[in-house]
């Protein structure tokens, strides 16, 4: 048979859980009911307090896990026998107490974030509940259940720490990731300034050595031409045919060699545009744009509001063209544009260069594709300084592609 819940009655005003103690052998009785049997045989801690917060009753799983007996407990104030700290080991004052709160101001109350105090002086966490004891509408003082969350407590700090180390990892990992990001950036960049330095230099060495040669070339064609010319009259008849020839092959030379000239200065402006080196950014925009639309057969609106003497740093500049390059590209090939409309524009320390046509537009996955190859470029060479590339588009509709690029402070001006 389970054993019986120990109880005690309280000399108070007011008997306490008084309808069903009419004296100690009265309770006795009513506690070797089904009902006490249950609270005595269950593995949480059941115990009664008076108005005075004094014991009036626990059961032997309360009293096992406070270290106790239950005879040891029975009339003895709760809060200082097991709820006196914090869990710290501050004091814990009484009119704090939630579970006094329960038949002070009839309020119920469940709470798993304090402990509860052995005799031994060792605490554990718990989880309580307090609800008052009414009887005839007067609190006649409260009935609290307790529960050991030891094990609870354990499993969750061990899931704390290992999403905090799971973060940490991923958050290592994060870092990693960005700094190989910011290190491919770093090599992307430097990659390209060697391109544009190496493309300086074979323009100056095609404009310098082979467009010298060419030049130099095409005047002694043209000397040869002219003294075959001055010998028609004293040659010899039979001879004739043959300067006829010779200077038809001289001729023909020469407007290789024109077409070789012609060749090698698109290659060199290809390469690295002079204009870009002797006029500036903004010239050698208006001109790539000129030079575009004029090939294409297209409209041209354009707009530059802002200080045409800023000079911006020569990557910067170089970065801002190559990408203005590439969006003129784009419309050229894909468009099938009419008009072309360029604005550019300075605004609170922001460069916005934008490229719009009238064409025949696509869907923004379109411009988001791995295979985007020319967006990516000018996504990467405007992200190195700083910048963005937007870009609107609707099939029918046209394209819009922006550039956004934070200006250098402190303006150097030519």
């Amino acid at each position: 048979m389970a054993q019986a819940l120990h109880v005690k009655t309280m000399n108070c005003a007011c008997p306490p859980l008084q309808p069903a103690i009419n004296g100690a052998m009265g309770v006795a009785e009513a506690w070797r009911d089904p009902l006490g049997l249950m609270l005595a045989s269950t593995g949480e801690g059941v115990f009664g307090v008076d108005l005075e917060g004094l014991c009036v009753f626990i059961n032997p799983a309360g009293a096992r896990m406070i270290g106790l007996e239950p005879e040891q407990v029975l009339g003895q104030n709760m809060h200082v026998l097991t709820h006196h700290s914090h869990g710290d080991g501050t004091h814990y004052p009484m009119d704090d107490c939630p579970i006094y709160n329960a038949f002070r101001q009839g309020q119920p109350c469940r709470i798993d974030s304090e402990v509860f105090w052995r005799a031994g002086g060792s605490s554990f966490p718990v989880e309580y509940s307090s609800y008052p004891v009414f009887d005839q509408g007067q609190v006649r003082g409260a009935v609290v259940t307790f529960v050991d969350i030891t094990e609870r407590k354990q499993a969750q700090d061990a899931l704390h720490q290992a999403k905090t180390e799971l973060e940490q990892r991923v958050a290592e990992r994060t870092q990693a990731l960005e700094t190989a990001l910011q290190q491919m950036r770093e090599l992307a960049a430097w990659s390209e300034a060697v391109r544009e330095e190496e493309r300086t230099r074979i323009a100056r060495e095609v404009h310098d050595e082979l467009g010298s040669l060419l030049v130099a070339l095409k005047m002694d064609v043209g000397w040869l031409d002219k003294r075959l010319s001055e010998q028609e009259q004293r040659a010899a008849l039979e001879a004739q045919a043959m300067r006829e020839k010779m200077r038809g092959k001289c001729q023909n030379m020469s407007r290789l060699i024109e077409n070789a000239v012609v060749n090698v200065g698109r290659i060199i402006t290809d390469l690295r545009p002079s204009i870009l080196d002797h006029q500036g950014l903004w010239d050698a925009l208006a001109w790539q744009a000129q030079e575009f639309v004029q090939s294409a057969e297209q409209e041209l609106k354009w707009c530059m509001d802002l200080n045409a003497q800023r000079v911006l740093p020569e990557p910067m500049a170089m970065a801002v063209f190559r990408i203005f390059q590439e969006m003129l590209s784009n419309v050229g090939r894909h468009a099938r544009a009419r008009m072309v409309d360029v604005d550019i524009v300075e605004r609170e320390g922001w460069l916005h260069l934008s490229v719009e046509d009238d064409g025949c537009g696509a869907d923004a996955q379109v411009f988001e594709s791995a295979q985007a190859y020319g967006i990516m470029g000018m996504r990467e060479r405007a992200r190195h300084f700083g910048g963005v590339i937007d870009v609107d588009s609707q099939p029918g509709r046209g394209t819009r592609m922006r550039l956004s690029m934070p200006l250098p402070i402190g303006e150097v001006t030519r």
